[in-house]
């Protein structure tokens, strides 16, 4: 038993270690008083010592709920058969099978690899330095020298990766990962040991089979110095600040290769890596340590979550339970807060982790895993929580609370069954019914030009006109090979060694005029001429006088004056319910226009894989998931295309424009949206 800090009412505590389970257990003044006069043997006895020996007053009840803790915790001498016999059947009772084993193992599992008591007793006597002030000072010096060399060359500085890749970027990034995460796990563990603690084990721990290097520095619990057990929780993370400042400073001086490439990540990426994960208070990382030490709090998250489960029986069943144990107010608002965070932080961790758990494996074993972490971490607290308020209903009455929390459960109710939604809102483009792009059709240089943006054009109007010589010199060959066969075809019949060449001879005189009459309509396709009444919208910057444009390249569109036509993009839940003829609006985005009334035409039934509107994909700044592949805009989620018709009567837009398309489609609820959501997705992830 080992004296330990105030707590937080200024009672004083001990810390009473378990070196078989190599646990650590807080005690307090009371406690600590019973267990003092163990020896007497007698409950009456302890409690007449304790009562004439100090200010406390105990009564018997305070003595049994000690053997109690003791006894659940087997922290008793076994003196009977019947007590060791006991003693096993908890021991079974606590051992896990081996699928529950796995069931709760398989995403976190720790391998002791090494036992470092000797080798840091050995550097312990070099490395006192690093625990004194001065070291840390010159630090500060070393680093503020290190930015300002830096600041000098910041250029340089931030683009470091860019200068140089491949196979030495590789080994720069591997060798600084691996120190960083040896200093940090040697910082924890020179610490402990330097204020005396026993440091067990390090090894490799794997997070969703990623390995992370632990210490096990638990002997800090017996420290009664919360500024001692505060630095072993933070060398950590200090050492990998040092490490940054000494990265810094070598950048400067280092010449480009891996080494550099590893003192930039370290002074840039590594530490602030390590402070985003490991400074969280939600999960057990040294961020949680930290502030258990700093609030004096042992089993921060056990006791924030009794206050907050204790808090929400209270609100929602009016249930007036004592408070699990004390504390100003103040505090116990922050510790209530704290929990909701924590459990909010851990739905969204728990729910990455369950789709990258899928997405590892393939898929039967991917939806395995999947549903085993939904249901173990959170669905299971979840379901445990409203057990605990079925088995206690006999204590509910009709009050306050309990009729707040009935009237606000049927208004959700009703909100999430009743088929009260119809409407569907979708991204959309509306643009002309009548629109064409006109494109070089060779490699030319632009000759003349006759129109200019937005300028209206009628049908078959010249827009402008392409020169190319080298289309030119192409034609001229053809057409003098051409005149030399059409005379060596007239001459066939007298000349004997033409005669000699057959039909071979009509037949390329033929492919040679079918090579002049194509090299011919290239030449009329260089004129640009409008396909029908309207305007000239998106010229080209390329469309100017003496330019030289390649082949295929776009110039402008010609948008025609009337009917306006137009694409909206569903998922599968919205699919189901619409039809065609229904009413749309489209509403484009930024409300410069009003909302223009359509009708649903063709509803595409398959869905598309890849996306032909980059105004609305992600890639450019879109609402619908994309991703930019060679084929095209790849979309990443199962999308529907549905063409809007019939729009009122309007001029055309002269381009066009992204929106929503508020779609008219059958009612249906919220659940049953879900449902078939859900339904939908295991169907085809499962691909039944």
């Amino acid at each position: 038993m080992h004296a330990g800090s105030l707590q937080a009412d200024g009672s004083p505590s001990w810390v009473l270690h378990d070196p078989c389970a190599n646990r650590f257990y807080q005690l307090g003044w009371a406690s600590f008083e019973v267990l003092s006069r163990w020896s007497l043997g007698s409950v009456d006895v302890i409690v007449a010592a304790v009562n004439a020996e100090t200010s406390l007053q105990l009564v018997p009840d305070d003595v049994e709920a000690v053997i109690n803790f003791l006894s659940r915790h087997q922290l008793l001498m076994a003196v009977s058969a019947e007590q060791s016999h006991w003693l096993w059947q908890m021991h079974e009772a606590n051992r896990p099978s081996r699928a529950m084993w796995l069931l709760k193992n398989y995403l976190f599992f720790r391998v002791p690899l090494v036992r470092p008591e000797t080798l840091l007793n050995r550097l312990l006597p070099w490395c006192g330095w690093l625990f004194q002030t001065r070291f840390w000072w010159a630090m500060a010096g070393v680093l503020i020298f290190a930015l300002a060399m830096v600041s000098r060359r910041w250029d340089e500085f931030t683009h470091t990766f860019s200068a140089y890749g491949g196979v030495s970027a590789a080994i720069g990034i591997g060798l600084s990962l691996s120190l960083a995460k040896v200093l940090h796990e040697m910082g924890h563990a020179l610490t402990a040991r330097h204020f005396g603690c026993r440091v067990p084990a390090m090894g490799v721990a794997f997070l969703v089979m990623v390995p992370v290097l632990y210490t096990d520095t638990n002997d800090a619990w017996k420290l009664p110095s919360r500024r001692q057990r505060l630095l072993i929780g933070g060398a950590g993370m200090l050492a990998e600040l040092l490490l940054a400042i000494i990265a810094t400073l070598l950048w400067c001086f280092l010449s480009d290769g891996p080494l550099r490439a590893g003192a930039f990540l370290l002074a840039s990426t590594t530490w602030l890596a390590t402070l985003a994960v490991n400074a969280s208070p939600f999960m057990r990382f040294d961020g949680y340590f930290l502030l258990s030490d700093y609030l004096g709090l042992p089993n921060l998250h056990s006791r924030a979550f009794a206050l907050a489960r204790w808090q929400l029986r209270r609100w929602v069943l009016g249930l007036d339970d004592p408070e699990p144990e004390y504390f100003p107010q103040d505090r116990r608002r922050g510790l209530i807060l704290f929990a909701w965070a924590t459990w909010l932080y851990r739905l969204v961790l728990f729910l990455s982790i369950a789709f990258l758990v899928y997405h590892l494996f393939f898929k039967a074993l991917g939806l395995l895993l999947l549903a085993v972490e939904l249901g173990w971490f959170i669905i299971r607290p979840i379901v445990g929580e409203l057990l605990i308020w079925w088995r206690r209903r006999a204590e509910l009455h009709w009050q306050q609370a309990t009729r707040r929390s009935a009237a606000l459960f049927g208004m959700l109710l009703l909100l999430v069954v009743l088929p009260w939604q119809s409407d569907v809102s979708s991204p959309a483009v509306l643009g002309a019914s009548q629109s064409q792009g006109l494109y070089a059709p060779a490699a030319a240089e632009v000759d003349k030009v006759w129109v200019r943006e937005g300028q209206a054009v009628k049908a078959g109007q010249l827009l402008a006109h392409l020169r190319s010589p080298a289309l030119a010199a192409q034609l001229d060959l053809a057409e003098a090979r051409e005149r030399a066969l059409a005379w060596q075809a007239s001459q066939q019949p007298f000349d004997i060694e033409l005669q000699q060449q057959g039909p071979a001879l009509q037949k390329q005189w033929q492919v040679a005029q079918e090579q002049v009459k194509s090299l011919r309509q290239q030449m009329v396709r260089l004129a640009l001429v409008a396909p029908f009444a309207g305007r000239v919208v998106d010229s080209s910057e390329a469309l100017q006088v003496g330019t030289m444009i390649a082949e295929g390249e776009r110039l402008l569109d010609v948008v025609g004056p009337h009917g306006v036509k137009g694409e909206a993009f569903v998922d599968e839940a919205a699919l189901a319910g619409l039809r065609q003829g229904q009413v749309a609006k489209f509403v484009a985005d930024g409300g410069e226009h009003w909302a223009v009334s359509c009708r649903l035409g063709p509803i595409d039934r398959l869905n598309l894989t890849v996306l032909d509107q980059p105004l609305l994909a992600s890639s450019y700044g879109g609402p619908i998931p994309t991703e930019l592949r060679e084929h095209g805009l790849a979309l990443l989620s199962t999308t529907f295309r549905v063409r809007l018709e019939h729009c009122d009567g309007q001029a055309a837009p002269l381009r066009e424009m992204a929106g929503v398309a508020r779609l008219q489609g059958e009612r249906h609820s919220m659940l049953g949206r879900m449902i078939r959501y859900l339904l939908a997705a295991v169907q085809r992830e499962a691909g039944l």
